[in-house]
């Protein structure tokens, strides 16, 4: 009787760990709902490019938050600044070095509830072979049956290396930059 019950326990067991509300559930992020861009300021006037192809995955679980994790990767050579020869430059050693860094990723280390539908998220940035701690707010909310994460990552792109030789001057482009996002994803 004693092997039932502990065979019982364990089936039980089993199935709640297998149940969506145990662990975080993986998302599929819908591209065309979803963006990231890179605001900053050239020359004091402000500019916002997009990164064209970015992948997010996400096992989100609302009920336990701690129980979720993500994972951005960026191609940065997608990076478009509305012209070609820019985005050429970008692309450049000096700035992303494409060739050598194709791209930025970003994988969470904890993510934590800090009031209802805002997070507060903390991972590593790798950006052209650096890597850093980092830690931002987040929202989720629902939206036509998907989850919505959007945020903002302000960063310094001096202590990534981007823009070496005389674009570290920051009279031309400042260093600072803000990493917007918006990601909508569903299962």
């Amino acid at each position: 009787m004693k092997t039932l019950h502990l065979l019982t326990a364990a089936a039980l067991l089993a199935t709640a760990c297998a149940s969506p509300l145990a662990g975080a559930v993986p998302l599929t992020t819908d591209p065309a709902k979803s963006s990231v861009t890179a605001v900053f300021r050239q020359m004091n006037v402000p500019v916002e490019a997009k990164f064209k192809t970015f992948t997010a995955n996400i096992d989100y679980n609302a009920a336990r938050p701690e129980a979720s994790k993500a994972a951005v990767d960026i191609a940065t050579a997608s990076m478009d600044l509305g012209d070609a020869e820019y985005n050429r430059e970008i692309a450049k050693k000096e700035w992303f070095n494409t060739a050598q860094f194709p791209k930025a990723s970003f994988v969470s280390t904890s993510i934590k509830l800090a009031a209802p539908g805002k997070l507060n998220v903390a991972g590593k940035l790798t950006l052209k072979g650096r890597v850093a701690e980092v830690s931002f707010p987040l929202t989720v909310k629902s939206e036509a049956g998907k989850q919505v994460f959007e945020g903002q990552l302000p960063i310094r792109r001096l202590a990534f290396n981007i823009g070496e030789g005389e674009w570290k001057d920051t009279s031309m482009v400042a260093d600072e930059v803000v990493i917007k996002f918006r990601v909508t994803a569903g299962q």
